[in-house]
Protein backbone atom coordinates (compact mmCIF):
# COMPACT_ATOMS: atom_id res chain seq x y z
CA UNK A 1 0.00 0.00 0.00
CA UNK A 2 2.80 2.67 1.43
CA UNK A 3 5.37 2.43 -2.08
CA UNK A 4 8.45 5.20 -0.17
CA UNK A 5 6.39 7.45 1.95
CA UNK A 6 8.44 9.31 3.83
CA UNK A 7 7.05 12.38 6.18
CA UNK A 8 8.63 14.48 9.36
CA UNK A 9 6.35 15.78 12.26
CA UNK A 10 8.37 18.21 14.80
CA UNK A 11 7.60 19.11 18.29
CA UNK A 12 4.68 20.98 18.82
CA UNK A 13 3.23 20.93 15.37
CA UNK A 14 -0.25 19.45 14.21
CA UNK A 15 0.54 17.98 10.79
CA UNK A 16 -2.26 16.72 8.58
CA UNK A 17 -2.03 13.75 5.91
CA UNK A 18 -5.06 14.31 3.44
CA UNK A 19 -5.92 12.38 0.02
CA UNK A 20 -7.80 10.37 -1.97
CA UNK A 21 -9.67 7.03 -0.74
CA UNK A 22 -6.97 4.15 -1.01
CA UNK A 23 -3.64 6.83 -0.63
CA UNK A 24 -2.56 4.71 1.69
CA UNK A 25 -3.37 7.50 4.63
CA UNK A 26 -4.65 5.36 7.79
CA UNK A 27 -1.46 2.51 6.90
CA UNK A 28 0.74 5.15 7.71
CA UNK A 29 -0.60 5.17 11.39
CA UNK A 30 -1.36 1.71 11.39
CA UNK A 31 2.91 1.72 10.15
CA UNK A 32 3.44 3.43 12.83
CA UNK A 33 1.69 1.56 15.34
CA UNK A 34 3.06 -1.69 14.59
CA UNK A 35 -0.55 -2.37 13.27
CA UNK A 36 0.81 -3.63 9.85
CA UNK A 37 4.12 -5.30 8.64
CA UNK A 38 7.25 -2.41 7.23
CA UNK A 39 9.12 -4.52 4.84
CA UNK A 40 11.26 -1.42 3.93
CA UNK A 41 12.01 1.63 6.12
CA UNK A 42 11.78 2.70 9.38
CA UNK A 43 9.60 4.84 11.94
CA UNK A 44 11.93 7.31 14.24
CA UNK A 45 11.10 8.80 17.67
CA UNK A 46 14.12 11.10 18.44
CA UNK A 47 16.53 9.20 16.01
CA UNK A 48 15.42 6.04 17.70
CA UNK A 49 14.26 3.24 15.88
CA UNK A 50 10.83 2.46 16.75
CA UNK A 51 10.03 0.02 13.48
CA UNK A 52 7.79 -3.22 15.01
CA UNK A 53 7.55 -1.69 18.89
CA UNK A 54 3.96 -3.09 20.25
CA UNK A 55 1.61 -0.84 20.94
CA UNK A 56 1.75 -1.03 24.49
CA UNK A 57 5.30 0.16 24.80
CA UNK A 58 4.73 3.19 22.36
CA UNK A 59 2.45 4.52 24.54
CA UNK A 60 5.31 4.07 27.72
CA UNK A 61 6.90 5.95 24.74
CA UNK A 62 4.67 8.77 24.77
CA UNK A 63 2.82 7.90 21.32
CA UNK A 64 -1.35 7.28 22.04
CA UNK A 65 -3.38 7.00 18.96
CA UNK A 66 -7.56 7.14 18.54
CA UNK A 67 -8.27 4.80 15.79
CA UNK A 68 -10.85 4.99 12.72
CA UNK A 69 -14.30 4.57 14.42
CA UNK A 70 -16.02 5.07 17.53
CA UNK A 71 -12.89 3.28 20.10
CA UNK A 72 -14.33 2.66 22.77
CA UNK A 73 -15.86 0.10 25.19
CA UNK A 74 -19.50 0.29 24.92
CA UNK A 75 -20.36 -2.00 27.55
CA UNK A 76 -18.09 0.25 30.51
CA UNK A 77 -19.25 3.39 31.92
CA UNK A 78 -16.90 6.62 30.72
CA UNK A 79 -15.13 6.64 33.91
CA UNK A 80 -14.21 3.20 33.19
CA UNK A 81 -12.82 3.72 29.66
CA UNK A 82 -10.84 6.78 31.14
CA UNK A 83 -9.54 4.45 33.74
CA UNK A 84 -7.99 2.35 30.75
CA UNK A 85 -6.33 5.44 29.50
CA UNK A 86 -3.82 4.90 32.76
CA UNK A 87 -3.98 0.96 32.50
CA UNK A 88 0.14 1.45 31.91
CA UNK A 89 0.41 3.42 35.21
CA UNK A 90 -2.03 1.16 37.49
CA UNK A 91 -5.56 1.99 35.73
CA UNK A 92 -6.43 5.21 38.12
CA UNK A 93 -6.52 8.28 36.96
CA UNK A 94 -5.20 10.90 39.53
CA UNK A 95 -7.92 13.53 40.48
CA UNK A 96 -6.01 16.16 39.15
CA UNK A 97 -5.67 14.50 35.48
CA UNK A 98 -9.64 13.68 35.86
CA UNK A 99 -10.59 17.51 37.08
CA UNK A 100 -8.55 18.14 33.83
CA UNK A 101 -10.87 15.64 31.93
CA UNK A 102 -14.00 17.31 33.29
CA UNK A 103 -13.15 20.44 32.24
CA UNK A 104 -11.80 20.16 28.62
CA UNK A 105 -15.09 17.88 28.18
CA UNK A 106 -17.78 18.76 30.64
CA UNK A 107 -20.19 16.28 28.93
CA UNK A 108 -17.89 13.35 30.26
CA UNK A 109 -17.90 14.53 34.02
CA UNK A 110 -22.13 14.88 33.63
CA UNK A 111 -22.47 11.37 32.23
CA UNK A 112 -19.00 9.83 33.75
CA UNK A 113 -21.04 6.49 35.08
CA UNK A 114 -23.06 5.97 31.89
CA UNK A 115 -22.42 3.04 29.66
CA UNK A 116 -20.16 4.30 27.06
CA UNK A 117 -22.08 2.22 24.13
CA UNK A 118 -25.10 5.09 25.09
CA UNK A 119 -23.35 7.95 24.01
CA UNK A 120 -24.03 9.65 21.08
CA UNK A 121 -21.41 9.37 18.28
CA UNK A 122 -19.58 12.53 19.22
CA UNK A 123 -19.39 11.99 22.86
CA UNK A 124 -17.97 8.47 21.87
CA UNK A 125 -15.22 10.27 19.93
CA UNK A 126 -14.19 12.92 22.67
CA UNK A 127 -14.07 10.10 25.08
CA UNK A 128 -11.95 8.00 22.96
CA UNK A 129 -9.53 10.84 22.16
CA UNK A 130 -9.62 12.11 26.32
CA UNK A 131 -9.16 8.41 26.95
CA UNK A 132 -5.56 8.69 24.51
CA UNK A 133 -4.80 12.04 26.46
CA UNK A 134 -4.68 10.58 29.80
CA UNK A 135 -1.38 8.42 29.07
CA UNK A 136 0.01 11.94 28.60
CA UNK A 137 1.32 11.91 24.98
CA UNK A 138 4.09 13.75 23.22
CA UNK A 139 2.33 12.34 20.19
CA UNK A 140 -1.07 12.48 19.58
CA UNK A 141 -2.12 9.68 15.87
CA UNK A 142 -5.21 10.53 15.38
CA UNK A 143 -7.27 8.54 12.32
CA UNK A 144 -10.16 10.43 10.16
CA UNK A 145 -11.55 12.32 13.86
CA UNK A 146 -14.79 13.39 12.16
CA UNK A 147 -15.72 11.01 10.33
CA UNK A 148 -19.62 10.61 10.56
CA UNK A 149 -20.01 13.53 12.39
CA UNK A 150 -22.00 16.95 12.10
CA UNK A 151 -20.81 19.59 11.24
CA UNK A 152 -21.51 21.65 14.77
CA UNK A 153 -19.59 18.16 16.09
CA UNK A 154 -17.22 18.89 14.05
CA UNK A 155 -15.93 22.36 14.93
CA UNK A 156 -15.90 21.40 18.38
CA UNK A 157 -13.49 18.85 17.55
CA UNK A 158 -11.48 20.21 15.60
CA UNK A 159 -11.46 23.23 18.26
CA UNK A 160 -10.20 20.62 21.33
CA UNK A 161 -7.68 19.40 18.79
CA UNK A 162 -6.39 23.00 18.60
CA UNK A 163 -6.71 23.72 22.05
CA UNK A 164 -4.73 20.00 22.55
CA UNK A 165 -1.97 21.13 20.63
CA UNK A 166 -1.45 24.52 22.30
CA UNK A 167 -0.92 22.77 25.54
CA UNK A 168 1.88 21.08 23.95
CA UNK A 169 0.98 18.21 22.40
CA UNK A 170 2.44 17.34 18.92
CA UNK A 171 -0.60 16.02 16.31
CA UNK A 172 -0.44 13.56 13.54
CA UNK A 173 -3.84 13.26 11.79
CA UNK A 174 -5.29 11.83 8.35
CA UNK A 175 -8.51 13.20 8.36
CA UNK A 176 -11.21 12.94 5.34
CA UNK A 177 -12.32 16.73 5.71
CA UNK A 178 -9.52 18.07 3.89
CA UNK A 179 -10.29 21.82 3.92
CA UNK A 180 -10.64 21.75 7.93
CA UNK A 181 -7.59 19.63 8.47
CA UNK A 182 -5.15 22.18 5.70
CA UNK A 183 -6.43 24.97 7.71
CA UNK A 184 -5.57 23.46 10.60
CA UNK A 185 -2.61 21.93 10.14
CA UNK A 186 1.46 23.72 10.54
CA UNK A 187 2.16 20.94 7.71
CA UNK A 188 0.60 18.49 5.72
CA UNK A 189 1.32 15.80 3.38
CA UNK A 190 -0.91 15.14 0.37
CA UNK A 191 -0.85 11.16 -0.59
CA UNK A 192 -1.61 9.52 -3.77
CA UNK A 193 -1.35 5.85 -4.62
CA UNK A 194 1.11 5.31 -1.71
CA UNK A 195 3.58 7.89 -2.37
CA UNK A 196 3.72 11.45 -1.54
CA UNK A 197 2.74 14.17 -3.79
CA UNK A 198 2.32 17.03 -2.29
CA UNK A 199 3.57 18.49 1.06
CA UNK A 200 3.97 21.58 2.79
CA UNK A 201 2.26 24.29 5.56
CA UNK A 202 -1.30 23.40 5.85
CA UNK A 203 -2.68 27.00 4.50
CA UNK A 204 -0.74 26.92 1.60
CA UNK A 205 -1.90 23.74 -0.21
CA UNK A 206 -5.99 24.73 0.92
CA UNK A 207 -4.31 27.94 -1.35
CA UNK A 208 -2.56 25.29 -3.73
CA UNK A 209 -4.66 24.88 -7.31
CA UNK A 210 -3.49 21.72 -7.86
CA UNK A 211 -4.46 20.59 -4.67
CA UNK A 212 -8.22 22.43 -4.89
CA UNK A 213 -8.26 21.03 -8.60
CA UNK A 214 -7.50 17.24 -7.23
CA UNK A 215 -8.32 16.78 -4.17
CA UNK A 216 -10.93 20.00 -2.45
CA UNK A 217 -12.94 19.59 -5.80
CA UNK A 218 -12.28 23.21 -7.36
CA UNK A 219 -11.30 24.48 -10.22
Amino acid sequence: MLRGVSLEVRDGEIVAIIGPNGAGKSTVLRAIYAQCDIRRGDVLLDGVRLTGTPAHRLVARGIAGVPQGRTVFPSLTVQENLDLGVYHEGGHPHPAQLEAVWARFPVLGERRRQRAGTLSGGEQQMLALARALLSGPRLLLLDEPSLGLAPRLQDQLFATIGAVNADGVTVLMVEQNARRALALAHRAYVLELGQNRFEGPGPALLADARVQRLYLGRG
